[in-house]
This record gives C-alpha cells, structure tokens and sequence, in this order.
C-alpha cells in the first residue's frame, strides 16, 4: 500500500495550510445513519470561495446537485489520467452528528475530481487523544483508501475544504471538531515538509488511525515505521472500540 500525511483525526494535530478545489457535493442516498440522540446534518456545500459561503445549516439533509458536465469530468480523469496514486485519508469527529459529518467527508472526497474513494474501513469510537479523560466528547473515526491523479498538495488543499464546510474550528490543538480530514499516507512518499509531513507523522503512534487502516488493508506498511499490524500491536487498543451497529458507506 503507498504511504503519505496529514494530521491524524480524532486526537486532532496542527492547522495544515493552503486553498481548495470547492464544488457542490453530490447527493447520495444513505440509510439513517443519525445518532439516536443528534438531529440529523445536511452535508455542505463546497464553493468556490469558502470564505464567502453561508454557514451551512446542520439541520436540512439537502445537497446541491453536482453539474452533469463536472461528474462527466471528474469521470473522465478517472480513466484517462496516467498513473493514479494511492494514498490513505483518516476522518474523525467529535461534535454534531458524526456519523453524517463522516459520511458527507466521504462523499465529498468521491465528489474531488481526480479522486476515487476505494475502500471505506469500519467506524471506532475512540477517546480524545492529548486532554483530560471525560473532558470532551468520543471521536468516531475511519480510514479511507483513495486512488488520485492529485498531487500532495492539492489533496491537502481538498481536505482543508472539506473541513472548513464543515465548519471545523482551529483555536486550540486538542479542541473538539466537526471533522479532521487528514492525509496518512501517499504512495510510499516520505518527506519532512513542514507544510506536508508524509507519512503523518503521529499516525504509527496512533491506535485510531491504525486500527481502522488495519481492516482494510491487512497488509499496509506506514514508511518508515514498519507494518501497520505490528505497529497496531505495539500500541495496543486502549480507549479504541469498534462501533459495528454503524457503517459509512462506499459512494456508488
């Protein structure tokens, strides 16, 4: 499996900079996924100036449609670009509906041109990762496997869309958050850019991020640091559970 970066979710990690590649996200039907005790979201819309978009309303589970031209693109790169890359995205949250918070990151990245979603992993409620026990609430979190004609840095760019339309808010580092999109790893890439560390750089110390990434692809390495199993044994499974009444579903 390749390997690359980002913050890792659920433990939450430093702001990663740049602009995105924004657009509607398209809508999908999925099976209620609410949490018995939150309203159901709305997954939001991605502008082309998320500085300049309203505050989406969490309460409407309505979307934009995607135009027929932008999916007839975003198809067509699928298939003709040369050389796709394999990377690994972590999601997690911690406020509002996370089950729909997840589900609308998910969707959002098969939504990225130049993206295909591969493999979506089981959900884990975890503990926050750097702050008291019982001082926030539990993180659901999940690993995606992706194939992209995106560069690093422009898969960075549409993780920090996808968070910004989700309202993620970054005053503090281990605050709670909507979402974390996070980069794991980018096909076997190493680089110690400040901007774009790859692999993460916490993801081998990380049970939330390893678990999940361990079930959906058995024989992962992190670069680097060695397998992902035996790092998962190493750290063990403390304050990581799987949720297996929930499930995030692979877009069509």
């Amino acid at each position: 499996m390749p390997q690359a970066r980002g913050r890792a979710a659920g433990g939450g990690g430093g702001a990663q900079a740049g602009s995105a590649d924004h657009r509607p996200l398209r809508r999908r039907d999925h099976h209620n996924h609410s949490e018995p005790s939150m309203k159901p979201t709305r997954q939001p819309t991605l502008t082309a100036d998320v500085t300049a978009q309203a505050r989406p309303d969490f309460g409407d589970p309505t979307v934009q449609p995607v135009p027929a031209s932008v999916v007839e693109q975003v198809d067509a790169a699928d298939v003709t670009l040369s050389n796709p890359k394999h990377a690994v995205i972590s999601l997690g949250s911690n406020l509002g509906n996370r089950l729909e918070i997840l589900q609308g990151a998910v969707d959002a990245l098969e939504d990225t041109p130049g993206l295909r979603v591969k493999a979506v992993s089981p959900v884990y409620e975890t503990e926050p990762w750097g702050v008291e026990p019982g001082s926030q609430p539990t993180y659901f979190n999940a690993v995606v496997l992706i194939r992209t004609t995106l560069p690093p840095d422009s898969l960075l760019e549409r993780g920090q869309a996808i968070e910004e339309a989700f309202e993620r808010v970054r005053e503090e580092r281990w605050a709670p958050r909507t979402i974390d999109v996070d980069i794991l790893a980018y096909q076997g890439v190493v680089s110690d850019d400040p901007g774009l560390t790859l692999p993460h750089p916490r993801a081998h110390q990380r049970a939330f991020v390893l678990a999940p990434w361990l079930d959906i692809d058995p024989e992962a390495e992190v670069p680097g640091h060695g397998a992902v199993a035996a790092l998962l044994s190493a750290v063990g499974r403390d304050g990581v559970a799987p949720r297996t009444d929930l499930e995030l579903r692979l877009p069509e």
